[in-house]
């Protein structure tokens, strides 16, 4: 429900850590110079130099002209797999919330085709809104969906920081992996990258409803195209980071399909036989909403003053022969 967003924050964020790098100019050897203020040169303190000692460090221990290309893979690996527990919490999260709300649909979908009634007065729409939120209250689901940004935000200063490794570091620019240039382009690199992440959205499209299937095809687009835009915009230390991280993410996936979501399933089958989700809107609920007299309505009130404006015409005209007759 909340994916889109998720997804398109996903986008968004990342395009944003890897714009900031436009501002950076060229030394007289052709490579990137180091930020020196703003946001991105805290990013390139923090991480983007640590890491480029770390991979320069690796690089020589490993040797060869793929040692550049092996500890980006290395340390992406390390980032990815110190990340997955989290996804896969925030991942059972989201089936748990997923599989009660699959439940609960009768009454949401009682909520959306009572929004769509002809002729709502404000007040009724604003009631008949919060019964939504009342749904989610009752039952003690998130309005998120269960979704946590923390792996996110762990991994965004990660890959930019391995951008800026490569970036500003005339060693490890120069640096190839198989042949492929670190710092150019890499066409290779972005499509298996690419290709990865289609793989994660079909396997995470096994074992779900058709229905659900149909609300989640558009938005399984987003990640990679997001990715292959990325890696084609950027350097080929960039497309590497994200393919090694996809072979992660497939992982991760295939534990998410065949281990994960059956459990959740099955937890969530007993829980709600010992706890069964409250049945907040009936069709009774509803129809008392909608044929409720509304108070503040502007009819109603032009009805009232009519209304009293009668029945002061009325008691004038019984006071007028009373008073002819004293």
């Amino acid at each position: 429900m909340k994916k889109s967003k998720y997804l398109k924050l996903i986008g968004l964020l990342a395009l944003t850590a890897i714009f900031l790098t436009a501002c950076a100019t060229r030394t007289s050897s052709g490579t990137l110079q180091a930020p020196t203020s703003g946001p991105y040169a805290w990013i390139y303190s923090i991480f983007g130099h640590p890491l480029q000692n770390i991979m320069i460090w690796v690089s020589q221990r490993i040797g060869g002209t793929n040692g550049a290309g092996w500890a980006i893979s290395i340390i992406t690996l390390v980032v990815q797999f110190i990340v997955m527990p989290l996804r896969l919490i925030s991942q059972r999260k989201m089936t748990t919330q997923q599989e009660k709300m699959q439940k609960l649909q009768p009454q949401m979908k009682l909520v959306q085709k009572a929004l769509k009634t002809p002729g709502l007065s404000q007040p009724q729409q604003m009631e008949i809104s919060q019964l939504q939120m009342k749904i989610y209250r009752e039952n003690n689901l998130s309005m998120t969906g269960g979704m946590g940004c923390l792996p996110l935000v762990i991994q965004l200063p990660i890959m930019a920081g391995i951008y800026q490794a490569v970036a500003y570091s005339s060693t490890l620019a120069q640096s190839t992996f198989f042949g492929i240039s670190l710092s150019q382009k890499s066409f290779v690199f972005t499509i298996i990258a690419t290709a990865l992440y289609v793989l994660q959205g079909y396997l995470s499209m096994i074992g779900l409803p058709e229905e659900q299937k149909k609300t989640m095809r558009m938005t399984l687009f987003l990640s990679p195209a997001m990715t292959f835009f990325i890696s084609i915009s950027y350097s080929g230390a960039l497309a590497l980071y994200f393919m090694a991280g996809g072979v992660v993410i497939v992982i991760q996936q295939l534990i998410t399909t065949f281990v994960l979501m059956p459990k959740v399933k099955k937890d969530v089958a007993a829980e709600l036989q010992d706890r069964p989700l409250k049945e907040v809107v009936t069709p009774e609920v509803i129809n008392k909403i909608l044929n409720k007299d509304d108070v503040n309505s502007d009819t109603s009130i032009q009805r009232k003053q009519q209304n009293q404006d009668l029945r002061q015409r009325n008691a004038g005209k019984q006071k007028r022969p009373n008073n002819k007759n004293k």
